[in-house]
């Protein structure tokens, strides 16, 4: 495998799909000795920043099971 004048490599298939890289995904590089090694960068879902903006904003001074209890009625 050889380096592009563009400083571009091509990332064998078989490691692509272990890796779940596909077109756009980030990844980054991280350097260990005289090796580089090459991870997905995981990006939070809407989910997961949703969840993240609202942690720690409840104002209800109930423990979650009294707040269940209220749901099951």
């Amino acid at each position: 495998m050889r380096v592009t004048s563009k400083g571009q490599v091509t990332i064998p298939i078989k490691i692509r799909q272990e890796l779940g890289l596909h077109p756009n995904t980030e990844v980054a590089f991280e350097i260990a000795g005289n090796a580089a090694r090459i991870k997905k960068v995981r990006r939070g879902g809407r989910g997961e920043k949703l969840v993240s903006h609202l942690k720690g904003r409840g104002t209800v001074r109930m423990s979650t099971d009294e707040i269940l209890a209220l749901t099951r009625r």
